[in-house]
């Protein structure tokens, strides 16, 4: 038996997405940008997947930007917005973002700019009395997660938004985990720039789209024939974008339906884990995305584990899962995200996250929760041999 929890790092594509690739690649692979037959039947599988994610997400077609994935959109989102400034001015994020969004943020402060990294509380969540005091005459951008994908906790992101524009200041949030199983209304959320990545709601891999909001304008950082209004240069994997938009649109059909089957299974889970082994969970209990859990693995300090060493294991019995921390040079670092919640230097080595998905079944999750129990049990009476890091 296999079984896969590991969703919030990459879906397995739905048989309709495979079967949109498929046909793209079959009979309209032509370029959208020529104006013989073949364009103009490539052209209308563009826009009808462009019409497809934004109504995921409320907004109006022309606002959708295809870009490679959430990475190129989240940088989109920052670099084209601070590159319009002659000089650096200031923004604002969490200390919670994923590293493509820190990743840059942090090179514009090595540049210059003035950053404020918000703190959240032990539940991961930014208190918005904090950014309404962070906010200043020259912010030009705040950038806060949606859904956390380390520990799942979900933003209050309405109220964050409303705060940034009541100052007049742009809000970007970078919704890869959520869309497709949270409703996203951006004609009511107070949002300017949203970044979406296919793969992550069982869609191909190396697509993605920046939702681009009426008040905020960009300057492109790819340069060439013109596309996607201008600020995205280059031909569009038209099969990826295909199979993106009908993502988009199975998740319009069936995905509010599945949230609330994950919702279950999720505490199902939850609660076995709990009744049976000491693990610690992390992020918001109720504020969290639906299909998401993690935990911190409390291990004694004499102990050379972390969150891999459970990884690792549960691959063996054949179950797929993540670890909360990140792997540089052969050695487990501490999560920055579990450390900003509070978490000790060691305890934010032992993080770990197990994601659900479409194929997830109520005996799935209780044979996970028997496995990681019985492993756990065993590594904690030192019967596992050959155990490291």
């Amino acid at each position: 038996m296999q079984i896969y929890l590991d969703h919030s790092a990459t879906t397995p594509p739905h048989p309709q997405v495979v079967e949109a690739m498929a046909r793209t690649l079959r009979d309209q692979w032509g370029n959208p940008a020529s104006t013989h037959a073949w364009g103009e039947r490539a052209a209308l599988v563009l826009e009808t997947a462009r019409t497809q994610v934004a109504e995921l997400v409320g907004a109006e077609p022309d606002a959708v930007i295809f870009t490679s994935g959430g990475t190129e959109a989240n940088n989109l989102a920052i670099l084209g917005v601070t590159a319009g400034f002659d000089r650096p001015q200031h923004l604002i994020t969490s200390q919670v973002e994923h590293p493509s969004v820190s990743g840059p943020i942090q090179q514009l402060a090595r540049q210059g700019w003035r950053v404020t990294w918000l703190p959240v509380d032990a539940a991961g969540r930014v208190d918005p009395a904090d950014l309404a005091r962070a906010l200043r005459p020259d912010t030009v951008l705040v950038s806060i997660v949606y859904g956390q994908s380390e520990v799942g906790t979900v933003q209050p992101i309405e109220t964050l938004g409303a705060l940034a524009r009541e100052r007049g200041v742009l809000f970007h949030t970078d919704a890869v985990q959520a869309a497709g199983r949270t409703p996203l209304d951006l004609a009511r959320l107070p949002v300017d720039l949203l970044s979406l990545s296919a793969h992550k709601l069982y869609g191909p891999q190396g697509c993605g789209a920046l939702v681009v909001g009426p008040r905020a304008t960009l300057q492109p950082h790819l340069w060439g024939g013109g596309q996607e209004r201008g600020l995205r240069s280059g031909t569009p994997p038209l099969p990826a974008i295909a199979g993106f938009g009908e993502a988009a649109r199975v998740a319009m059909e069936t995905g509010w339906a599945e949230s609330a089957r994950l919702v279950q299974l999720r505490e199902r889970l939850l609660a076995q884990l709990i009744a049976t082994t000491d693990l610690i969970p992390t992020g918001h209990r109720q504020q969290r995305l639906c299909h998401h859990l993690s935990f911190v693995w409390p291990a004694g300090d004499g102990q050379q584990w972390s969150g891999k060493t459970l990884v690792r294991q549960l691959n063996l019995a054949g179950i797929g899962i993540s670890s909360g921390s990140a792997c540089a040079s052969g050695k487990t670092q501490p999560s920055p995200v579990l450390l900003a919640m509070g978490f000790s230097d060691r305890e934010a080595r032992c993080g770990i996250r197990l994601t659900l998905g479409r194929t997830t079944t109520a005996a799935d999750v209780d044979w996970v929760a028997l496995a990681l129990t019985q492993i756990l049990e065993r590594l904690t009476a030192g019967r596992l041999v050959g155990v490291g890091r």
